[in-house]
C-alpha cells in the first residue's frame, strides 16, 4: 500500500492515526526547502487538533484493552520483523528525504537509514529472550506474578538533524515494551517519517499501535499535556526540553529528554597538535556541525593556544564545502534558513560582547551553508549556549584546574573532550567532566564501547543514551501479581 505521491523528492505528508491515511489538516509557515538551493520543496504541515485527539484515543483505546500488550512477547516481536522488513523497501528514499530536511552529507543519511531495520530486529529478538513475566513462589508458598507491564501510550518527539536515526531505537523498544506509539517528527524533518508509516502498515500493524501526527510546538504541547500519554522520549533544544517537563509533571508523566548541551573540549599542554586540530576539524564539521555531542567550547592551554588557533583555521579553510548529495563534499549546508539565521544570531552576540568570528572556507552563494567559525575573545562563561553547527569558541587557560573549572561553568555536556598525550592524566581530568561519555584524542561518532550506557548529566536532560537492554526498561515498569499469606506475623 503507497500512502503517498512524492513531490521534489520528498514524499506528501500524511498523517498515520487509527490505520486511517489522511493529510495534515493545517499549513504552517514556511516552506520544506532544498538545503542546497534554498529552493522551496513543499509546504510545511501540521495536523490538527482534531486528528491529534483522535490519535490520542486510539493510543488510549489499545492501552486500556490490553490488546498490544496481552499479544504477547511473540507476536510483537513478529510484527516488528515486519516492519524492519517493509521498512528494507525504503531506504534509498529515507536516505534521500532525510539528507533533504537535515542537510546531513546524503553518504551518512544512506547509513543511517541502512542501520533502521536491524535496531527493530535487535529489539524482536531481544524481547523474545527476555520476555514480559515470570512465575515464581511467594513467601507463602503461592504463585506470584512478575511482569513488565508498559506504561501506556508512548509519545516520541524526534528531531531534524538525524530523522530516522534517533527515533528508530525509541519506537523499537516502545513497541516491543507493550505502548502504543505515537511519533512526531520534527516540522523541519518530517519526511522520513512516512516510510515509517507506509513500512507499519504493510507489516499489519494493528490499527492505533504504532502512529504519526505532525506539527509544531503546538502538536508537542497537546501530545504531551494529555494525561493519557504515560512517557515523552524527546530530543531536541534545552528551551523545549524544560517545556516537557514544566507541562508534565501535573500528569507524573514518565521521561527521557535529551537537551542540547555545549559539549567542552580540553587541549592539555602535552597533547599532539596535528592530532588534535584533525580531530576538531573532523568534529566541527562532521553531520555539518549539526549533532548532539559536537565539540563546543575548547579550552586551550595558553602555550598552545595560538598554534592551535592558526592550524585550525588553516584545516578547515581547507574544507570543500558543497552539495550534501556530492560526493566530493566534506561539509553540507545546514537543515534549515530558520537555523542559519539563528546561529548567525548567536555568533553575532558573541561578537557584541567583544568575540572575533574567524571565519574559514569558502561556501556556496545559494542554499543553508555556513563557513566553518571560530569565535575567540569571549570568556567561557559568555559561551555556555549550545551552537549546533560548525562552529566552536577558543578559550586559554594556564592549567588543567582552570580548563575543568571553564568547562563545568555555564551548562552541561551530552559529551566531552581531552587531548593529551599523557593518556592517564588525561582519563583524570575526563572524570571531572559532567557529561555522559569524554573521548580521548577524538571525536568520532560512534560510543566507546558497544554496550555504552551515557546519562544526560544536569542540564543536558533526563535518561540518557543506553543499551538495547536498558531501553526497552525505559519503557516498562514492574508489577507484582500473587498470593498473599493471611498467616503472616504482620
Amino acid at each position: 500500500m503507497r500512502l503517498g505521491l512524492t513531490v521534489n523528492a520528498l514524499p506528501i505528508l500524511t498523517n498515520l492515526i487509527a490505520g486511517d491515511v489522511v493529510r495534515p489538516a493545517k499549513e504552517l509557515a514556511g516552506s520544506l526547502t532544498d538545503p542546497n538551493t534554498g529552493a522551496d520543496l513543499q509546504p510545511r504541515m501540521a495536523s490538527s487538533s482534531e486528528q491529534v485527539e483522535t490519535a490520542l484515543t486510539a493510543a488510549a483505546h489499545i492501552h486500556d484493552s490490553g490488546s498490544w500488550y496481552n499479544a504477547g512477547p511473540e507476536t510483537r516481536a513478529g510484527f516488528l520483523d515486519g516492519f524492519a522488513e517493509h521498512l528494507n523497501a525504503h531506504l534509498t528514499e529515507i536516505a534521500m528525504a532525510d539528507a533533504l530536511n537535515s542537510g546531513v552529507l546524503h553518504g551518512i543519511t544512506k547509513a543511517m537509514a541502512e542501520g533502521a531495520p536491524d535496531r527493530l530486529r535487535a529489539a524482536a529478538d531481544h524481547l523474545r529472550s527476555v520476555g514480559q513475566e515470570v512465575t515464581v513462589e511467594g513467601r507463602g508458598g503461592g504463585p506470584v506474578l512478575r511482569s513488565r507491564a508498559p506504561w501506556g501510550p508512548a509519545v516520541i518527539i524526534g528531531p531534524w538533524n538525524a530523522p530516522i536515526a534517533t527515533v528508530i531505537g525509541k519506537i523499537a523498544s516502545a513497541l516491543a515494551a507493550g505502548n502504543p506509539v505515537i511519533l512526531k517528527p520534527s516540522e523541519w524533518a518530517p519526511s522520513s517519517a512516512h516510510y515509517l508509516a507506509e513500512a507499519a502498515v504493510a507489516a499489519g500493524m494493528p490499527n492505533g499501535v504504532f502512529q504519526v501526527v505532525h506539527g509544531d510546538g503546538d502538536t508537542g504541547a497537546q501530545l504531551v499535556t494529555d494525561p493519557r500519554v504515560r512517557i515523552v522520549s524527546f530530543t531536541g533544544s534545552s528551551a523545549s526540553a524544560r517545556s516537557i517537563a514544566v507541562a508534565t509533571a501535573p500528569n507524573f508523566t514518565r521521561l527521557q529528554l535529551e537537551a542540547s548541551g555545549n559539549n567542552p573540549v580540553i587541549v592539555r599542554a602535552d597533547a599532539d597538535i596535528e592530532l588534535t586540530v584533525n580531530a576538531l576539524a573532523s568534529g566541527i564539521t562532521k553531520l555539518n556541525g549539526q549533532w548532539c555531542e559536537g565539540p563546543g567550547k575548547v579550552i586551550v592551554h595558553e602555550s598552545m593556544y595560538q598554534q592551535i588557533l592558526e592550524q585550525l583555521i588553516a584545516r578547515l579553510s581547507a574544507t570543500t564545502v558543497g552539495s550534501n548529495f556530492d560526493e566530493a563534499s566534506q561539509l553540507g549546508p545546514l537543515s534549515h534558513d530558520t537555523h542559519r539565521a539563528d546561529l548567525q544570531s548567536r555568533i553575532d552576540h558573541l561578537v557584541s560582547i567583544g568575540g572575533t568570528a574567524h571565519s574559514t572556507a569558502a561556501i556556496p552563494t545559494d542554499g543553508w551553508f555556513f563557513s566553518p567559525t571560530m569565535v575567540t575573545g569571549v570568556a567561557p562563561d559568555d559561551a555556555a549556549a549550545e551552537l549546533f553547527g560548525p562552529v566552536v569558541t577558543l578559550h586559554s587557560v594556564s592549567d588543567d584546574e582552570q580548563a575543568v573549572a571553564a568547562a563545568r561553568r555555564g551548562g552541561d555536556g551530552l559529551g566531552g573532550y581531552v587531548f593529551s598525550t599523557d593518556v592517564e592524566r588525561a582519563l583524570a581530568v575526563g572524570a571531572q567532566l559532567r557529561a555522559g561519555e569524554v573521548k580521548i584524542n577524538g571525536t568520532s561518532l560512534l560510543d566507546l564501547v558497544s554496550d555504552s550506557r551515557q546519562s544526560f548529566w544536569g542540564t543536558s536532560g533526563y535518561g540518557g543514551h543506553t543499551t538495547l537492554e536498558d531501553e526497552l526498561e525505559i519503557f516498562r515498569g514492574d508489577r507484582i501479581i500473587g498470593l498473599d499469606n493471611p498467616d503472616f506475623p504482620i
